[in-house]
């Protein structure tokens, strides 16, 4: 058996304002929601039409972690870092960082040349600081 990637999951403070913004922002689907018997935690699972998954969680009295000011700050933490989302061409960093950032993401790091030759990246923020780095695959 060879595992592979299925999802990732992110603890948010709101839920259903979450739920609204990941599947506008990212171009996601409702796939499920779900409580966990027990507890309180709450949860909902959303696809893109490419196969990825975001689960996005939620527990009433969750404390804050890590919000990062960019990606090296992130890496300065063990632990979650960032979320990364490939896109077909250069322009295409440029073209969704803007679109993300007009859907009310936070601007982390501009697009850019990326450490790999040949490719662009940017970084931006969820509304609850979490973030996500578009990257070119291309080259």
């Amino acid at each position: 058996m060879t595992a592979r990637l299925d999802h990732v999951g992110i603890c948010v403070p709101d839920l259903r304002a979450a739920v609204a913004w990941y599947c506008e922002a990212l171009h996601l689907t409702e796939e499920h929601a779900f409580t966990v018997p027990g507890t309180d935690l709450q949860g909902v699972m959303l696809r893109h039409v490419g196969g990825h998954r975001i689960e996005l969680l939620h527990r009433p009295d969750a404390v804050p972690g890590l919000v990062a000011d960019g990606p090296v700050e992130a890496a300065g933490t063990l632990g979650y870092g960032h979320l990364c989302l490939a896109v077909d061409t250069a322009d295409e960093v440029d073209t969704e960082f803007a679109r993300l950032v007009a859907a009310g993401a936070g601007v982390r790091m501009s697009p850019r040349p990326a450490p790999r030759p040949d490719a662009r990246m940017a970084f931006v923020a969820d509304p609850y600081g979490n973030l996500i780095e578009l990257i070119d695959r291309a080259g």
